[in-house]
């Protein structure tokens, strides 16, 4: 079950740190546990590219995993389930006691319990494991920490109890009700997705049971590089929860569940009423939703046909929606913006490329697409300001939540 593809086609620029950190998690692992782990698995972080905040009303997305990951060393043991993430405490779950805890809301355990609770809850034969993790992944800070580690969990108990029979589907799902459910975040599935199936790829979430996928060709010319720019994704709840909830509201004034069942040309003879009725914002967020399936689908047909400057602009696009439609990169009321800020540091280091903010928004990672031989301009430039732990260099990884072969 463990992957064909060799450590640099998963890692790329990253691999430099692979050896020292499989060390200290093997050490760790066995001065924990007194044996060797049986399994390896490696969870990675996701690159939203086009596709902001429309998975959770049944639209398009564009999305990619990257080379930073949550490392981890497992083995299956009976009746509980303990993950050690390196420099945190231990997460500790009987699976005798699956029901949430709302102690637990916010915190690791919640993904772990949700998920064993969903895989229980759809008649698999769950079972327990001992493990510990190390990621590079920035916490909280848009590249999807938490759905990668989601997906671990479920990764997990596919490999030890499972006989590898989760698809990648299922185990976003997993990671999805334990996010939603569990840890408390209204999440849509376009995290779990991308970092469970991995590559680039084409997601319409119309079917949500069933989201047809497509890979997509990677841009091969140019370079990712992320840049975290110091916020934290914790206390944004409500401001996410206001995004989908606007959306939702635009679609039930129409009779409808969600925006993809809408008409764009019914919302824009429905202004005035929308307007009176919910506010500008909420009008000017579904536009930005219709708008951006739109660059989603021209995005792809651009790097189907190998037109990179046409699929950059689609990117470009898609980021200046989020900042004026979407109004989802500064917290209402704040005058903290290092969002914004990092946004036109951008316009002004960028050579040639494309940059936009990326995620749930509000704060967190700024995703630039450099052209290789540009990227450590760039970077240097976005570390004088952010610092050089906040930029990271990085590659779209060709899979997603998998067993590692070491």
């Amino acid at each position: 079950m463990a992957t064909s593809y060799n450590l640099k086609e998963i890692y790329g620029n990253s691999i430099s740190s692979l050896s020292s950190r499989r060390d200290e998690v093997e050490a760790q692992f066995c001065a924990r546990y007194r044996s060797v782990p049986e399994k390896w698995f490696s969870s990675p972080g996701r690159a939203e590219v086009v596709g902001n905040h429309t998975d959770h009303n049944l639209g398009k997305v564009l999305v990619s995993a990257v080379s930073c990951d949550i490392l981890c060393a497992a083995s299956p043991r009976e009746k509980t389930a303990e993950i050690v993430s390196l420099g945190f405490h231990a997460v500790h779950i009987d699976l005798d006691d699956l029901d949430p805890h709302p102690r637990e809301k916010g915190k690791s355990a919640a993904f772990v319990r949700g998920v064993l609770a969903y895989l229980k809850k759809h008649g698999y034969a769950i079972g327990g494991f001992e493990a510990v993790s190390h990621s590079n992944i920035f916490r909280g800070a848009g590249v999807s920490s938490s759905a990668a580690f989601g997906v671990l969990i479920a990764q997990i108990e596919n490999v030890l109890h499972l006989g590898g029979v989760l698809t990648p589907v299922e185990m976003a799902k997993a990671a999805q009700y334990a996010e939603n459910v569990y840890f408390g975040k209204p999440s849509g599935l376009l995290d779990q997705m991308g970092v469970a199936r991995g590559g680039l790829s084409a997601i319409d979430f119309e079917n949500l049971a069933d989201p047809k996928c497509e890979s997509v060709p990677v841009p091969e010319r140019y370079t990712l590089v992320l840049t975290n720019t110091g916020g934290s994704h914790a206390g944004l709840t409500a401001h996410y929860a206001a995004i989908k909830d606007e959306m939702l509201k635009v679609a039930a004034h129409f009779g409808k569940k969600h925006l993809r069942e809408v008409r764009y040309a019914d919302v824009l003879s429905e202004i005035n009423p929308l307007r009176s009725e919910l506010g500008e914002r909420a009008v000017l967020r579904a536009m930005h939703f219709f708008e951006e399936n739109e660059r989603v689908d021209r995005a792809v047909a651009a790097l189907r046909a190998g037109d990179d400057n046409a699929f950059l602009e689609q990117v470009r696009a898609s980021g200046e929606s989020s900042l004026r439609w979407l109004q989802n990169c500064c917290v209402p009321g704040k005058t903290a913006q290092p969002f914004v800020l990092a946004l036109k540091i951008s316009e002004g280091l960028m050579k040639e490329g494309a940059f936009r903010m990326m995620g749930g928004g509000f704060t967190g990672t700024v995703l630039a697409f450099c052209k290789k031989g540009t990227e450590r301009e760039y970077g240097e430039g976005m570390a004088k300001v952010f610092g050089s732990d906040s930029v990271f260099y990085t590659d779209m990884r060709p899979v997603g939540t998998i067993e590692l072969n070491f």
